[in-house]
């Protein structure tokens, strides 16, 4: 069974020499990977009110305002890098920052998808896409407050999330093209949901079945 466990979330990015660089000349300044975490949150909320005024605006004003959105998007996963970076690597770890490293998560996917949500006019979807985000790390650090490593497995994980919403999008940008509107923001709703609410639903099923083996009685 393919499993992306530990106390970290697996990334291919930290082993890279231009975040290695980059978060050394961070730790070396003031910067606190607190800071950084809740950099991340500024970032969402960009994003998301870029989304939201994107849905009533038209012309290069919502091409714009759906670019902006994207790279806040790439911006909130970058903070999301740094600060655990600055905080181990780097040495600056703080008592605070287990709060600092999940709560600024949260609060960034529920402003993101209900951004989106509102902006396409369907905000309950928008809203059942954060709900499902929220819930694969719910079911994470239950794994952990039950004794098991955090599972940060797919398909729905949060890179995977920030993956697809960057490239709607884009994509969304260039709908005048095929004379479409907001499909493309629909769409990726409508795979967040499904994906993210599949991932804990698988989260959970390998959760219970490590407690099954971890405590299975003689």
């Amino acid at each position: 069974m393919n499993m992306e466990t530990g106390e970290r979330r697996p990334l291919a990015s930290r082993n890279t020499r231009w975040a290695q660089t980059t978060a050394r000349h961070m730790a070396a300044m003031s910067i606190t990977p607190n800071a950084i975490s809740q950099a991340s949150i500024v970032m969402a909320a960009f994003a998301g009110v870029a989304f939201w005024c994107a849905g009533g605006s038209d012309g290069v004003a919502r091409i714009l305002l759906l670019l902006a959105a994207a790279l806040f998007c790439q911006l909130r996963l970058l903070c999301n890098l740094f600060d655990g970076m600055v905080a181990v690597e780097g040495g600056k770890a703080q008592a605070d920052g287990p709060f600092w490293n999940e709560f600024p998560d949260r609060a960034a996917d529920i402003m993101i998808f209900a951004g989106i949500g509102y902006g396409i006019g369907q905000p309950g979807l928008g809203w059942a896409a954060a709900c499902f985000a929220v819930l694969t790390a719910y079911v994470r650090e239950l794994g952990r407050g039950n004794g098991t490593p955090g599972d940060f497995g797919g398909p729905m994980a949060k890179q995977h999330r920030m993956a697809v919403v960057t490239l709607a999008a884009l994509l969304s940008a260039i709908e005048p093209l095929w004379n479409g509107r907001n499909e493309v923001l629909t769409a990726v709703l409508w795979v967040v949901s499904v994906g993210a609410a599949f991932t804990a639903l698988r989260r959970g099923y390998r959760q219970v079945s490590l407690l099954r083996t971890k405590n299975r009685l003689p």
